[in-house]
């Protein structure tokens, strides 16, 4: 697939993407893609994410719906940043090397500013050094080098608030004392949030696609294990998909015995228009996922600001008002949450641009 194909510029065009970067080093096995969506508020920040994708356009696809969440989720948690996202071809687990990293980094280094990398599936704070040595352009750093330090307690508080929220605007108390959640992927993120929905005494019932994973963080907080792949069947106040998008599509949909989905996947909807309509019809209330799984991106937006943690801790609070305004538009308007969430987002990206012109 070449650079110039049309079909790549009409896929920019339909999301209003601004850039999108090629990296190829054969001397150390790079391939690397990068996607700019909108830098309005502020340089895009994006994760880097490293997967075997099966084709470029494959990637490309990734990288750019990546990145256009990235957009929506910092306008609406108020932050100065833009939406963007990396993706090196490979396997994380037997093609990095250091010499790779830091290839990426002088790759990062040479959009002067304009995109600033964090972590994302199959990437790690300590690549995130490797990249240092070769660029300032990093997020998300371990706090001996000045960063925030682990991204994902932030990730998981944010969804925390968020299924409070929904919790609020449903039943009119953000109690989750008996509430029934069933959370699907328990890595850090979703351990974390299992954690603290036990702490609240909810009923929580845990998947993951490794067994033993499942089984060791079912005996650790006392939930209970459930089978991965129906997990989002359960009869359940909440589903919170806390591992791969796409879970969340016209086949699952009306077989979903949830009230609420409220998770910290990123793309949980597959074909987001259409899911999110069969979902209101279905009487699903969904909080967007750039909504309420923002924590992580806050942490970075503090760490590069120099904000001290009290500051970070106010900005992931925020999120509970956040997802009741944007659940409270999609009534009053009588569209969905993600119709909604959009608006709210494209609004405040208008609003910036009037100060900038």
């Amino acid at each position: 697939m070449e650079v110039n194909n049309p079909s790549v510029f009409d896929k920019m065009g339909a999301s209003n993407h601004q850039n999108l970067f090629f990296c190829h080093d054969a001397a150390v096995g790079l391939q690397a893609i990068v996607a700019i969506h909108d830098t309005t508020l502020g340089p895009a920040i994006g994760g880097v994410r490293m997967l075997p994708y099966e084709s470029i356009s494959e990637a490309v696809d990734d990288a750019l719906r990546l990145s256009q969440a990235i957009t929506y989720k910092a306008a609406l948690a108020g932050l100065n940043l833009g939406g963007g996202s990396a993706i090196i071809i490979g396997n994380h687990r037997t093609d990095k090397t250091e010499v790779l990293m830091r290839r990426f980094g002088q790759f990062i280094e040479g959009l002067n500013g304009n995109f600033i990398a964090s972590t994302d599936i199959g990437t790690t704070q300590k690549d995130l050094e490797y990249m240092l040595a070769e660029t300032n352009y990093v997020a998300g750093l371990p706090a001996s080098l000045n960063g925030g330090g682990d991204t994902t307690v932030f990730a998981a508080r944010g969804v925390f608030y968020g299924i409070k929220a929904a919790i609020k605007e449903l039943y009119g108390d953000d109690s989750l004392a008996g509430r029934k959640v069933a959370v699907q992927g328990v890595g850090s993120v979703g351990e974390q949030l299992v954690s603290m929905l036990r702490g609240e005494n909810a009923r929580v019932y845990v998947s993951d696609m490794t067994e033993e994973r499942k089984m060791k963080i079912a005996a650790k907080y006392k939930a209970e294990p459930i089978t991965y792949s129906t997990s989002f069947e359960l009869d359940a106040d909440v589903y919170a998909p806390c591992a791969l998008g796409g879970t969340v599509n016209p086949d699952t949909v009306p077989r979903m015995r949830c009230k609420i989905i409220a998770g910290s996947a990123n793309n949980q909807l597959k074909d987001e228009e259409l899911t999110s309509t069969l979902l209101k019809e279905h009487n699903i209330l969904y909080t967007p996922d750039f909504v309420i799984n923002s924590g992580a991106l806050i942490s970075c937006f503090s760490e590069l600001e120099g904000h001290g943690g009290e500051r970070t801790e106010a900005l992931v609070k925020h999120i509970y008002n956040a997802t009741r305004h944007v659940i409270q538009k999609s009534r009053e308007d009588n569209i969905t949450t993600f119709e909604a969430a959009k608006q709210l987002a494209d609004q405040r990206i208008r609003d910036i641009k009037k100060l900038k012109r």
